[in-house]
């Protein structure tokens, strides 16, 4: 989990107008590790029903027998953008919200894959 801490530590310096982002055990929907840069952020709600959102996705994908792998998931809200990145197989992923005014996709997802490397 040190290694969790250090990964969420390196994208929230990195990603300006980091909100908050959380490591989640795909099953349970747990944190394994969060960190929030805004104290009224809920990170364990947004982990546990994110969690039944990538679960959903993978029962899309293989409802349509898709042979691909999921790599993330964006969700853009007027103020806001949310990446999911798939991490560890399948087993966990990686949730991270940040201003729309201060950051942008491209950025966004350069932080976030820079630091999953291997995951």
């Amino acid at each position: 989990m040190a290694d969790y801490e250090s990964i969420l530590e390196a994208i929230q310096s990195d990603v300006t107008g980091f909100i908050g982002a959380s490591i989640v055990d795909l099953d349970s929907g747990m944190s394994l590790a969060s960190r929030s840069a805004v104290s009224d952020f809920d990170l364990d709600v947004a982990s546990a029903y994110n969690s039944e959102m990538v679960k959903g996705k993978f029962k899309t994908m293989q409802a349509l027998k898709l042979n691909s792998e999921l790599e993330d998931m964006l969700l853009t809200l007027s103020d806001q953008l949310h990446l999911i990145k798939v991490m560890d197989g399948g087993t966990t992923f990686l949730y991270v919200a940040a201003s729309k005014a201060n950051t942008n996709l491209a950025l966004l997802r350069r932080a976030v894959n820079q630091h999953t490397v291997g995951h």
